[in-house]
């Protein structure tokens, strides 16, 4: 039985192949099939036959139909070539259709595009012109930035840049925005410039104290960096100031600095206080090294080393006899800085004995070749007896409190004008006179005295030979009158200029213990009487001579250095 089942299977697969080959007919082969499955063997048999006649019937059916409707056939043969060359032609040009469908939707895309772009600017170019004036105001302002700075009007200026900064934080991005930006910085660099050249001009306090505030609300320094563009600034006036003053003749130009520097630089302090508070806060900002209140030290410290400087180099230059005047104006202008805590007088001392020392030196330099020359040229013959018989000079009377030149050396012409150019030098350097230059004034002297000594010797060596009697007592007279006349004047006028209980008050030592400090104020004349004591007649053969090395008058003594000048010798002819 399952040989049968199986050998039935594969029959109906090989009848089955064809029909499922085909397609069509499927369920009439099936039907069919199963029909046959239903017949006997017999009508099996039969089957073949009846199929054959079903088909001729068939044929002859469907000739008969073709002649009867052989119209038909032809009109649908020529539909059917007509519809098919149309649909022919439908391909084609649909194929061209799908060719060119690409190239159709980039130009819609495109269009699509431009549209829209369209309608966008569209949309702007409306919303712009609603907002027109908004838009005219925000561009037209660096124009007014510009007006504004140069017409000076910095608060307008300061608001407007403060709301192009707002414009900024908020649109950025905007390349319009950031042009309107760059150009109010550019007026306010101007700005910045302009309000800093008003701080190099003569401007008073309030109009400081308004520039100042500007440039804090530009926010363009620190605190320090604004203190030193102030400093910076004025500096520079003052200095232009300074650069103006002639500088031909120094007392000219020392005056003139010392005026412009007590009134301009006491303003620029002034100025400075007033704006600035060097009050150090309790706690300084976190980063913060720079001691603010140093700026200002440092800088009026700078000024008044300057000024220093500039007093030095016209005092070398020279100012002349008028050293009392410069010392008082000198002394005032630091009197007047004391007031703001940069007293400088102390300074001033060293500078003023230096120059006066070089002065001394100088005048005591020219009177010792003055006496050289005076000796080269002089003889002992030509030597007139003012003092020993002759009445045609005649001798002034001494003042009360002033010291009287010894009348004698008018006998002695180089002596004579000697003494006369320490006394030029002596009254030059009473008019400044500091206590310390003691010791110095009292070495020039001896060394002078000195070379004074050299110089006599010189003399007597080369005309000892020739001396005659009464020249030789000439010359022993010359000897006895610079030392016994001479001499003793000097220590009597360098007591004036420097008392010696003067000397004991800066020492801070008693007047009797001065000794001990050595020669102070008084010049050695033992030490210079050596050399020439060989010249000297003996003491039977001299005459009564003034008061040596005795003490000064009282009157004398207290002449202070500020006192009447010391008078000269009058003038000898040979």
């Amino acid at each position: 039985m399952a040989a049968v089942a199986a050998e039935e299977a594969r029959l109906l697969a090989w009848l089955r192949g064809p029909a499922a080959a085909g397609g069509p007919g499927g369920p009439e082969l099936s039907a069919y099939v199963a029909e046959l499955a239903a017949l006997g063997l017999a009508e099996l048999g039969r089957e073949p036959a009846r199929l054959a006649a079903e088909r001729a019937r068939v044929g002859a059916e469907t000739r008969r139909l073709a002649f009867e409707h052989y119209r038909a056939f032809i009109r649908s043969a020529e539909c059917t070539g007509r519809a098919g060359r149309g649909f022919g032609g439908i391909e084609s040009r649909l194929g061209s259709l799908l060719d060119r469908l690409p190239a159709l939707q980039d130009a819609c895309r495109n269009f699509m595009r431009d549209a829209e772009e369209i309608a966008c600017s569209r949309r702007m170019n409306s919303l712009t012109l609603n907002r027109h004036t908004e838009i005219l105001e925000i561009l037209e302002i660096p124009q007014l930035m510009d007006t504004c700075v140069r017409n000076g009007y910095y608060e307008e200026a300061l608001e407007l840049a403060a709301y192009v900064r707002r414009l900024e934080r908020k649109h950025s991005s905007i390349p319009v925005i950031q042009g309107i930006v760059d150009e109010v910085r550019q007026s306010a660099q101007l700005m910045l410039n302009q309000l800093i050249q008003q701080l190099r001009t003569n401007i008073q306090l309030p109009a400081c104290l308004r520039v100042i505030g500007y440039l804090r609300r530009m926010d363009v320094f620190t605190e320090a960096e604004l203190r030193i563009k102030f400093l910076q600034a004025r500096d520079a006036w003052l200095r232009s100031i300074q650069a103006s003053i002639p500088d031909d003749d120094p007392y000219f130009h020392i005056t003139k600095t010392i005026e412009a520097c007590r009134v301009h630089l006491f303003d620029i302090v002034t100025q400075y206080r007033a704006i600035f508070s060097d009050e150090e806060p309790l706690l300084p900002p976190e980063g913060q090294a720079l001691n603010e209140g140093a700026i200002f030290h440092g800088w009026v410290l700078q000024k008044v080393s300057e000024f220093l400087r500039t007093l030095e180099r016209d005092l070398r230059r020279g100012v002349g006899g008028r050293l009392d005047s410069l010392l008082g104006q000198c002394m005032y202008f630091g009197l007047s800085f004391s007031r703001v805590g940069a007293d400088f007088r102390g300074q001033l001392a060293p500078l003023f004995q230096r120059v006066a020392a070089a002065a001394f030196r100088k005048a005591v330099e020219e009177a010792v070749e003055k006496f050289r020359e005076e000796m080269n040229s002089y003889t002992l013959i030509s030597a007139p007896a003012v003092l020993g018989g002759s009445a045609g000079v005649p001798v002034p009377t001494a003042q009360p409190g002033t010291l009287q030149p010894p009348m004698v050396l008018l006998d002695f012409p180089p002596l004579a004008c000697f003494l006369n150019g320490l006394l030029v030098a002596f009254n030059d350097l009473r008019l400044c006179c500091p206590v310390a230059l003691a010791q110095d004034v009292t070495a020039c002297l001896e060394e002078a005295l000195g070379e004074v000594t050299k110089t006599i010797l010189a003399f007597h060596r080369a005309e000892e030979a020739a001396f005659s009697g009464r020249e030789q007592e000439l010359f022993a007279q010359f000897c006895t009158a610079f030392l016994e006349d001479l001499l003793p004047y000097l220590n009597r006028c360098l007591q004036v200029l420097f008392p010696p209980a003067q000397i004991a008050q800066a020492l801070g030592i008693p007047p009797t213990q001065l000794q001990r400090f050595g020669r102070l104020g008084h010049i050695d004349t033992v030490a210079l009487r050596e050399p020439l004591a060989f010249l000297l007649p003996t003491p039977e053969e001299s005459t009564p001579c003034p008061q040596g090395d005795a003490d000064p008058l009282p009157g004398e003594q207290e002449n202070a250095p500020g006192g009447a000048p010391l008078p000269d010798i009058p003038a000898v002819t040979g």
